[in-house]
């Protein structure tokens, strides 16, 4: 199957966005439109647009064709904090989360891998990672690829988690870029703190992500009607952020 895309909006026509420094007029180094248009492409077969697929992602992302996609967003099932503080597979509180399958660390990289191929020039990776590899390093899991980190987002849950000294309630989203780097003309908006409170019911998902949050960036780094991928779709938060803001939706996840 294969489906056009229409990605230039109304507002990306017309006059550049001006700003004033010192009393001078010049052109400004934001834009609140998009340049970019996602091609032709072609959806993998036993997989269908707006649904909630049940597949390995990596089968999923293996099938799109290279440059292809402007945004994927990807939440790997990995526990670097909890299998290194010891806790995460005991107690009541836990038991949902040890039952998940786990990531190790090559599938996480063959993922990013993929994604940086599916990726159109300029498109954007939102990953999701935890505080252990926020703080020890992943700049391994992008070699080889064109992709770059040019931002981070810290989300406040709102809500106590556990740790040995401090509590954690964040958690964080790595922004990654395709090559070539460029904000203007690519990402629409500008009113999207890089702390971003916003509470939310899990309904009983142990990795359930903020909606309103990735329904903002799909918003700044897609055009209406453009696929979002998600290859590790969990609670499906993005399927219904994308149906908030009249974007396609193609994921899945190995639970279904």
């Amino acid at each position: 199957m294969a489906t056009r895309l229409k990605a230039i909006s109304a507002s990306a026509v017309g006059a550049p966005a001006l700003e004033r420094v010192n009393g001078a007029v010049r052109p400004s180094v934001f834009g609140n439109s998009r340049e970019l248009e996602q091609p032709q492409v072609r959806i993998p077969a036993g997989f269908t647009l707006d649904q909630r697929n049940q597949a390995d992602g990596l089968g999923l992302l293996r099938g799109l064709a290279d440059d292809g996609f402007p945004l994927c967003i990807f939440d790997p099932q990995y526990r670097g904090v909890l299998d290194r503080q010891r806790y995460g597979n005991e107690g009541s509180r836990q038991q949902e989360r040890s039952t998940l399958p786990q990531m190790d660390e090559k599938q996480i990289i063959d993922f990013i891998k993929e994604i940086g191929r599916s990726l159109m020039p300029s498109g954007h990776l939102l990953l999701w990672i935890d505080k252990f590899h926020l703080c020890t390093g992943m700049s391994h899991w992008f070699s080889g690829t064109q992709l770059a980190t040019v931002d981070l987002i810290v989300w406040n849950k709102m809500r106590f988690g556990m740790g040995y000294r401090t509590r954690r309630k964040s958690e964080y989203c790595l922004v990654m870029q395709k090559v070539p780097l460029r904000a203007k003309g690519v990402w629409r908006s500008h009113d999207i703190p890089d702390v971003w409170d916003e509470k939310i019911d899990t309904g009983g998902f142990t990795h359930a992500k903020p909606v309103t949050l990735q329904t903002k960036l799909i918003e700044a780094l897609t055009n209406t009607c453009d696929i979002v991928i998600d290859p590790a779709a969990g609670s499906f938060s993005v399927l219904e952020a994308c149906r908030r803001t009249n974007r396609r939706f193609l994921g899945c996840d190995i639970r279904g």
